[in-house]
């Protein structure tokens, strides 16, 4: 519907158009109620009509699922809809639509699509240097062993998504060694000095 006309706020009676934005109030022909409107330009233009899509013109070709005119390069490998090559991901190997990626995603079907990371040597990093505190030392009979392992735990797994370099995995196996050597050392003198 094209509007050519604004209305008065106070009576609802339209108002010509040449009653907009003006530099100052105007006076409302109806209500006689001072009034100032500004209005975007565009409101009064007519608009064309758009032009209908393209048809592709090629016998025996087929078009994306998701854009009508566009050409089909590849079909998804989970439901087979036709894809062009902006709707087309490639994951594993295989070509998937957004939809079925997403879907696959939400329902864990795609146990390679990582989403978020664990960060075990960020974990192994804290483990051991809690004991380094005075209140937390007795338990680093503990954490020193569980640093190491979860050290041994993300040795070959991928580090984060952003690249970040190994220094915490290496820290926390140097002070979890030292804290495994340390209560080894220390057990052994306990039972050498009874």
């Amino acid at each position: 519907m094209k509007l050519t006309a604004v209305v008065c706020p106070n009576c609802q009676q339209s108002l010509p158009g040449a009653y907009s934005n003006t530099p100052a109030p105007i006076t409302c022909p109806a209500c006689t109620k001072r009034v100032w409107v500004a209005v975007f330009p565009a409101f009064f233009r007519t608009t064309a009509a758009g032009a209908a899509a393209e048809s592709i013109l090629e016998e025996g070709v087929s078009s994306c699922f998701y854009h009508e005119q566009r050409k089909a390069v590849v079909a998804c490998a989970a439901c087979g809809r036709f894809l062009c090559a902006l709707c087309d991901l490639e994951f594993d190997g295989q070509h998937h639509c957004p939809a079925c990626l997403n879907a696959g995603r939400k329902k864990g079907r795609m146990p390679t699509l990582e989403t978020s990371r664990t960060l075990h040597d960020s974990t192994a990093l804290l483990l051991a240097l809690l004991p380094l505190t005075v209140v937390l030392a007795p338990f680093a009979i503990i954490t020193a062993p569980v640093a190491v392992y979860f050290v041994i735990l993300s040795w070959k797994r991928p580090n984060s998504l952003v690249p970040r370099g190994r220094w915490r995995s290496h820290l926390a196996l140097i002070l979890g060694v030292l804290g495994v050597i340390g209560w080894i050392v220390g057990l052994v003198l306990i039972l050498q000095n009874q």
